[in-house]
């Protein structure tokens, strides 16, 4: 075999591998050459990204509800509940 030969060879490899790499990924290209990932990884990425949004907002919640007025109150409540206690068990 000729040295060109061998070099069309390998570069048809590599853009087999390529393609199918970008194919896997979901990786697909308009007429005018731009890339872009395929609708389902988009569909799939905002229906996570909601996912994410709604454990974010529970974590404020409850970080934010422990320090509330209303907490407090209960806290100091249920503190004083447990005072009464200890002194009436002595």
């Amino acid at each position: 075999m000729s040295g060109w030969v061998i070099v069309a060879i390998i570069a048809i490899l590599v853009w087999g591998v390529t393609q199918w790499n970008r194919a896997r990924h979901g990786i697909v290209t308009d007429e005018y050459g731009n890339e872009s990932r395929a609708a389902s990884d988009d569909a799939e990425t905002r229906r996570e990204i909601e996912e994410l949004r709604e454990r974010i907002k529970v974590l404020e919640r409850i970080a934010t509800d422990s320090n509330s007025l209303d907490a407090r109150k209960t806290k100091r409540i249920a503190a004083e509940i447990e005072a009464l206690r200890d002194k009436q068990a002595d």
